[in-house]
Protein backbone atom coordinates (compact mmCIF):
# COMPACT_ATOMS: atom_id res chain seq x y z
CA UNK A 1 0.00 0.00 0.00
CA UNK A 2 1.56 3.51 -0.72
CA UNK A 3 1.45 6.12 1.98
CA UNK A 4 1.22 9.34 0.63
CA UNK A 5 2.27 12.24 2.97
CA UNK A 6 0.78 15.92 1.99
CA UNK A 7 2.70 19.50 2.87
CA UNK A 8 2.90 22.40 1.97
CA UNK A 9 -0.36 24.21 3.28
CA UNK A 10 -1.09 27.13 5.17
CA UNK A 11 -2.73 30.72 5.28
CA UNK A 12 -2.56 32.90 2.65
CA UNK A 13 -4.40 35.88 1.39
CA UNK A 14 -6.55 35.97 -2.06
CA UNK A 15 -4.25 36.55 -4.89
CA UNK A 16 -1.45 34.80 -2.65
CA UNK A 17 0.10 31.23 -4.26
CA UNK A 18 0.96 28.08 -2.40
CA UNK A 19 3.09 24.86 -3.65
CA UNK A 20 1.90 21.49 -2.09
CA UNK A 21 3.72 18.56 -2.00
CA UNK A 22 2.85 15.12 -1.98
CA UNK A 23 5.84 12.43 -0.99
CA UNK A 24 5.10 8.70 -1.66
CA UNK A 25 6.74 5.84 -0.62
CA UNK A 26 5.94 3.48 -2.84
CA UNK A 27 9.26 2.86 -5.37
CA UNK A 28 6.51 2.11 -8.14
CA UNK A 29 5.51 5.82 -8.06
CA UNK A 30 6.20 6.70 -12.02
CA UNK A 31 4.03 3.92 -13.08
CA UNK A 32 0.96 5.76 -11.42
CA UNK A 33 -1.02 8.45 -11.98
CA UNK A 34 -1.67 10.91 -9.45
CA UNK A 35 -3.93 13.18 -8.31
CA UNK A 36 -4.85 16.23 -5.88
CA UNK A 37 -8.11 16.52 -4.30
CA UNK A 38 -9.54 18.67 -1.92
CA UNK A 39 -12.46 18.76 0.47
CA UNK A 40 -13.68 21.95 2.31
CA UNK A 41 -16.38 22.41 5.40
CA UNK A 42 -19.36 20.41 4.16
CA UNK A 43 -18.63 19.51 0.86
CA UNK A 44 -17.72 16.37 -0.77
CA UNK A 45 -14.18 15.65 -1.82
CA UNK A 46 -13.57 16.83 -5.46
CA UNK A 47 -10.59 16.08 -8.00
CA UNK A 48 -8.20 19.19 -8.25
CA UNK A 49 -6.08 18.11 -10.78
CA UNK A 50 -4.50 14.77 -12.41
CA UNK A 51 -1.24 13.88 -13.45
CA UNK A 52 -0.28 10.62 -15.74
CA UNK A 53 3.22 8.37 -15.55
CA UNK A 54 3.50 10.55 -18.83
CA UNK A 55 2.98 13.70 -17.78
CA UNK A 56 -0.47 14.36 -19.11
CA UNK A 57 -2.62 16.50 -17.04
CA UNK A 58 -6.16 17.48 -16.38
CA UNK A 59 -7.75 20.59 -14.00
CA UNK A 60 -11.05 21.22 -12.76
CA UNK A 61 -12.96 23.76 -14.18
CA UNK A 62 -12.43 26.04 -10.96
CA UNK A 63 -8.48 25.99 -10.89
CA UNK A 64 -7.72 26.30 -14.80
CA UNK A 65 -5.41 29.07 -15.52
CA UNK A 66 -4.69 28.92 -11.96
CA UNK A 67 -3.80 25.89 -10.43
CA UNK A 68 -0.34 23.40 -12.33
CA UNK A 69 0.12 19.72 -11.31
CA UNK A 70 3.66 17.89 -11.66
CA UNK A 71 5.79 15.39 -10.80
CA UNK A 72 9.46 14.40 -9.96
CA UNK A 73 9.67 10.86 -10.53
CA UNK A 74 13.02 10.46 -9.04
CA UNK A 75 11.95 12.07 -5.85
CA UNK A 76 8.43 10.00 -5.78
CA UNK A 77 6.84 13.67 -5.53
CA UNK A 78 3.65 15.25 -6.97
CA UNK A 79 3.05 18.89 -6.60
CA UNK A 80 0.56 21.55 -6.80
CA UNK A 81 1.44 25.11 -7.68
CA UNK A 82 -1.57 26.95 -6.68
CA UNK A 83 -1.82 30.81 -8.02
CA UNK A 84 -4.32 33.64 -7.87
CA UNK A 85 -5.81 32.01 -4.97
CA UNK A 86 -9.27 32.61 -3.84
CA UNK A 87 -11.42 32.54 -0.86
CA UNK A 88 -13.53 29.50 -2.18
CA UNK A 89 -10.17 27.42 -2.42
CA UNK A 90 -10.27 27.31 1.07
CA UNK A 91 -10.22 23.16 1.99
CA UNK A 92 -8.08 20.06 2.80
CA UNK A 93 -6.06 18.96 0.03
CA UNK A 94 -4.96 15.67 -0.61
CA UNK A 95 -3.16 13.64 -2.78
CA UNK A 96 -3.53 10.09 -3.59
CA UNK A 97 -3.52 7.96 -6.60
CA UNK A 98 -5.45 7.27 -10.01
CA UNK A 99 -6.25 9.61 -12.66
CA UNK A 100 -10.17 9.84 -12.03
CA UNK A 101 -10.86 7.83 -9.46
CA UNK A 102 -8.72 7.73 -5.54
CA UNK A 103 -6.74 4.13 -5.74
CA UNK A 104 -5.08 4.17 -2.26
CA UNK A 105 -5.72 5.24 1.31
CA UNK A 106 -5.81 8.66 2.19
CA UNK A 107 -3.17 10.28 3.81
CA UNK A 108 -3.43 13.53 6.27
CA UNK A 109 -3.74 16.04 4.06
CA UNK A 110 -2.66 19.99 4.56
CA UNK A 111 -4.89 22.31 5.38
CA UNK A 112 -5.05 25.63 3.09
CA UNK A 113 -6.43 28.86 4.22
CA UNK A 114 -7.05 31.52 1.59
CA UNK A 115 -8.45 35.06 3.49
CA UNK A 116 -10.59 38.04 1.62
Amino acid sequence: QVQLVESGGGLVQAGGSLRLSCAASSGFFSLNAMGWYRQAPGKQRELVAAITSGGSTKYGDSVKGRFTISRDNAKNTVYLQMNSLKPEDTAVYYCNTGWSTPGGSWGQGTQVTVSS
